[in-house]
């Protein structure tokens, strides 16, 4: 993974917030990216973004997860790519 890679992510009012990618996977080939807003934190929330993008668009499009069944499928993938790495998701 590169070193503080971020990625733009705007909200329904249009406001952009930046984003650090911790870690990235595919599965079923779906791109997901875990992200944070905060490099710098002992403890900080993260989330995970899934690629929603057509597939012949040169630009990711990525949403973030809602479904409680794919977010801690995915959670638990990131478990153990991080293996330090705790992911409560709530």
């Amino acid at each position: 993974m590169e070193e503080n890679r971020k990625v733009s992510f705007f909200t329904e009012d249009d406001e952009e917030v930046i984003f650090y990618v911790l870690e990235q996977t595919k599965l079923n080939g779906t791109e997901y990216l875990l992200v944070t807003e905060d490099m710098d934190a002992d403890e900080a929330d993260a989330y995970i973004l899934k690629d929603v993008s057509p597939e012949e668009s040169s630009d990711a499009i990525y949403d973030m997860v809602e479904d409680d069944n794919e977010l801690e499928a995915i959670a638990a993938v990131f478990e153990e790519l991080l293996e330090d790495t705790d992911i409560i998701t709530e």
